[in-house]
């Protein structure tokens, strides 16, 4: 009898401490990550937010897109873009739809032009590479006809081709994702815990588990994709193309310890990568982002180290904070605002 009461009080404490694991995740994201917030979008396979979901932080509009609805077709006088992106253009962790940078752009544009009126697609998703992101442009923004098509990709292509990279050289951490257990993906507290116990055993790597990267031979795939983004946009009517540089908290001036605690998410992913090695990634992927923005003349939104490597700007390794949004939105506008092709655009838009 003592010990049927003791595994009904354990297990009573293990559900309270879900419950509570659940609410903390509430009132800090506004959602609780389940299957019941993606969905998979039977025309093209991919897995796209929930149409018409809405959260204490997020709405998802009826046609799958984190934003308001859109007026179709588009009126005259409205300038639309269409954002191309991954977790860090859906942005979970901002307080509100409104403090998303993709919002925060398209009212600077608006308020910057008399009789302009901006409306826009979040085309982010969770998890997208550039791969995911071609087959999203074809099929799901482009039938919306975007005038502007601003591209924010890099960490999640980075990750799967130094993953690749890894596996190669025969390190067998490569591969850390959350829930992949039985009960990771029922218990949010179980996911966590294999999550938190991977990046403790990812920050005490030995040399012996770290991948020796060479530069020259980075991004190759990562190029033909961002290649391919800006020819499919301009081949289906889309007037400009913008290539954004990416932003990361971790910087080359932070001591040891502020340089691990921003490292905190990517090492969860790339566990195998020293902080210069990871900078040295992530400037490799910014190099072809010029690159392809000049090859292709693609407007080019530089400017990402003006966001302070710093934890009022970034929740994590990657995902902006509300500051770091603002930020975010303000140099995307103001390359825009720059811009000759933008000036030439919306002096069209405001003729319709």
């Amino acid at each position: 009898m003592t010990t049927i009461l003791v595994v009904l009080i354990i297990m009573l404490l293990l559900l309270a401490a879900e419950g509570l694991t659940r609410v903390r995740q509430y009132f800090k994201y506004g959602m609780v990550p389940s299957i019941n917030s993606m969905v998979v979008e039977p025309k093209t396979g991919l897995h796209i937010p929930r149409p018409a979901m809405e959260t204490a932080n997020i709405r998802i509009n009826s046609l799958g897109f984190r934003g308001p609805e859109l007026i179709m077709p588009r009126q005259a006088g409205t300038l639309r873009i269409g954002f191309i992106g991954a977790s860090t253009t859906y942005c979970a962790e901002v307080s509100s739809n409104e403090a998303v940078w993709t919002e925060l752009v398209a009212r600077n544009l608006e308020s910057a032009t008399p009789g302009l009126s901006v409306d826009y697609i979040n085309g982010g998703v969770d998890g997208y590479s550039t791969n995911q992101s071609l087959v999203n442009l074809e099929q799901r923004l482009l039938p919306l006809r975007p005038d502007i098509i601003v591209i924010y990709h890099a960490t999640n292509d980075l990750s799967g081709e130094t993953r690749k990279l890894a596996k190669k050289a025969g390190i067998g951490r490569t591969n850390l994702e959350v829930g992949k257990s039985f009960l990771g993906k029922y218990s949010l507290l179980w996911s966590l815990v294999e999550k938190n116990l991977a990046i403790m055993n990812a920050q005490h790597s030995t040399d012996a588990e770290m991948l020796t990267l060479e530069r020259e031979s980075l991004g190759e795939e990562f190029r033909k994709n961002l290649k391919q983004l800006v020819r499919t946009a301009r081949d289906n009517g889309v007037k400009l193309v913008a290539l954004a540089t990416f932003a990361i908290h971790l910087r080359e001036d932070m001591t040891p310890e502020q340089q691990s605690a921003a490292m905190v998410s990517a090492r969860y992913y790339m566990p195998y990568l020293s902080a210069s090695d990871m900078l040295a990634a992530f400037a490799s992927y910014n190099e072809i982002i010029r690159e392809v923005a000049a090859s292709t003349g693609a407007v080019l939104i530089d400017g990402h180290n003006g966001i302070p490597g710093d934890p009022v700007y970034f929740n994590d390794s990657v995902h902006f904070t509300d500051a770091g949004s603002q930020a975010q939105a303000e140099r995307v506008a103001n390359a825009l605002h720059s811009s000759d092709a933008y000036s030439e655009l919306i002096a069209t838009v405001l003729q319709e």
